[in-house]
């Protein structure tokens, strides 16, 4: 494999017998404090991409390569664990998701899967048994496109299964709100109600609202939900990182939240409960004059556990709920292009606030009308300023052909979730049409462009493993192996590019690229490592994490062994 192996097996003093460790070599350096031996690792590093072994001291990688050049880092008291040919590869990080959100996903109703309105409407009247009357009931997971009809679900449902509570809940996509008439009442909601700027209430023929709120509507019925406190949004948090840890991440990147959170996370960080690593995004709004005041978190030796990077803002809403905004009508309801949450002279102003101030800048933005918006205001920055400032797209999941390229040549990072394509892909052709969906979920035209990608899963909008994403990316396929040769197949990558996406795509878009995303020595040892290979095919979804190593330390799984006593 390595040239390097061939030599440093044909002098060594001491040759490896089948299935031995080396045998500690004199010491000229210190000793490290652990070493992988006969591993399948994935370094992410293009001066050497794989190698047999890795030696950690502190919180660093100080060598990466075969078993016999690392083991001269093993010394009297190094912890040794030969891994007979799992994988090991760069800590995984999710580039765009909720975490807080995921914790409270865990405790509030899941509805997801539901085939009708009714079948919601009575895991709702379970979850209200026992509850005091008036008390709100909350979930979230519905997605109309499972309904037969296909149709936006109304009030009704709710009303006749729990009459006495306020229920609100959120669509799979968090762009939708679905809300009894108790919810209404106390929201003050009739047909006199107007529509938000960058929301919709849906209305029947009479113009009574149905129950359901798109996008900033949602905020008319969510302003009424009592507040969370400290420690509850505390234990939600943590709840959510021992999942994402347990699913083989060491990191996430935390997508806008607001300032109560961050006071959450900024406590669990610094009494050194935080146990995983947290690259967050603040929510923008009309407080951005605010930013002048503040600087963003640097982190230069890679080691926070949490830093506030930067400002998240919503062009546009979801392709699910018919809220992204389009160049072109809906193929599937022609009177519609989607719902601007933010227009374009807004977004290039807001940019140009968050700049000057420093922090990073991600926008969501989905259709392809958002994606041109977003890119025409970051091209107003001026020249290499959008590069400089890493700006990110978040999602672009439909891109007009012409804008493909404005990624790579404004320096603007493409961050997609490739489960999205998969989730989407029954529904996303009604929506599109065959012309516009060439341009869909396009990781491979992105990179081909010279684009950067960062991967993440969105969860709770998607389901959190990681595995689920490296699938999707490589496959274009859903966990059943639907559809055959995959959606959209020439839009595949391969299984490298996937794992760098989830990798060093983070790292970069974080400003930690030179301490994290690879295996290579001087690196933090984030680590993800599987309890066996790892291969292009569907055994992927069936990977197993054997451990995650976060800043040299085991953060989930088994330790590593002890030396055994003389």
């Amino acid at each position: 494999m390595f040239r390097s192996a061939f030599f440093a097996a044909t002098l060594a003093p001491l040759a490896l017998g089948c299935g031995a460790s080396p045998a500690p070599a004199p010491q000229s350096r210190p000793p490290a404090d652990f070493v992988f031996l006969g591993g399948a690792v994935r370094t992410m590093d293009p001066a050497r991409p794989e190698a047999s072994a890795i030696a950690v001291r502190g919180d660093r990688i100080v060598a990466v390569g075969t078993d016999a050049e690392v083991g001269s880092f093993i010394g009297p008291e190094t912890r040794v664990e030969r891994l007979s040919g799992r994988a090991v590869i760069p800590g995984l990080v999710d580039g765009h998701c909720h975490l807080h959100g995921l914790g409270a996903a865990l405790e509030s109703l899941d509805v997801r899967g539901k085939k009708s309105p009714e079948d919601v409407a009575r895991l709702v009247a379970a979850e209200a048994k026992g509850r005091a009357s008036g008390e709100w009931i909350t979930g979230r997971g519905w997605d109309q496109n499972l309904f037969t009809p296909a149709a936006f679900p109304t009030h009704a449902p709710l009303d006749a299964a729990v009459p006495d509570h306020p229920v609100a809940l959120t669509r799979i996509d968090g762009h939708a709100l679905w809300a009894n008439a108790a919810a209404l009442r106390l929201a003050g909601i009739d047909e006199k109600t107007t529509d938000p700027p960058g929301g919709r209430i849906l209305r029947d023929a009479a113009g009574a609202p149905t129950g359901v709120f798109i996008d900033n509507a949602m905020d008319l019925v969510t302003a009424k939900i009592p507040g969370e406190p400290p420690e509850v949004t505390e234990r939600r948090i943590l709840r959510a990182s021992e999942r994402a840890l347990s699913l083989g991440l060491t990191g996430v990147h935390e997508m806008g939240i607001d300032d109560a959170t961050v006071a959450v996370y900024r406590k669990l960080a610094a009494e050194g409960r935080l146990p995983i690593r947290v690259v967050a995004y603040l929510a923008g709004g009309p407080n951005l004059s605010a930013l002048s005041q503040r600087k963003p978190d640097i982190d230069p030796q890679g080691t926070s556990m949490f830093v506030l990077r930067g400002v998240k803002l919503f062009a546009d809403g979801a392709l699910g709920s018919r809220g992204a905004t389009l160049l072109a009508p809906y193929a599937d309801e022609p009177k519609s292009v989607g719902i601007s949450i933010t227009d374009r002279k807004t977004l290039t102003e807001s940019a140009h606030i968050i700049a000057d101030a420093g922090f990073q800048l991600a926008v969501h933005a989905i259709g392809d009308r958002a994606n041109r918006d977003v890119l025409d205001a970051f091209a107003a920055l001026g020249e290499g300023r959008a590069r400089a400032l890493r700006f990110r797209i978040e999602h672009a999941q439909v891109l007009a052909p012409e804008d493909l390229p404005r990624f790579a040549a404004l320096g603007v990072l493409a961050s997609m979730q490739p489960t999205h394509a998969t989730s989407d892909m029954p529904w996303a052709p009604a929506r599109l049409g065959p012309d516009r969906l060439r341009g869909a979920y396009a990781w491979r035209s992105l990179l081909d462009s010279g684009a950067r990608l960062v991967f993440g899963s969105d969860f709770p909008v998607e389901e959190p493993s990681p595995l689920l994403g490296l699938w999707a990316a490589v496959s274009r396929q859903d966990p059943s192996g639907a559809p055959p040769g995959g959606f959209l197949p020439e839009q595949r990558i391969t299984l490298d590019e996937a794992l760098a996406a989830f990798t060093a795509g983070p790292a970069y878009a974080s400003f930690t690229e030179a301490t994290h995303g690879r295996i290579a020595p001087g690196y933090v040892a984030d680590l993800t490592v599987f309890a066996g290979a790892l291969a292009a095919d569907r055994s992927l979804l069936d990977a197993k994490i054997d451990r995650v190593i976060l800043g040299g330390k085991v953060a989930f799984g088994a330790a590593i062994p002890k030396p055994e006593a003389p």
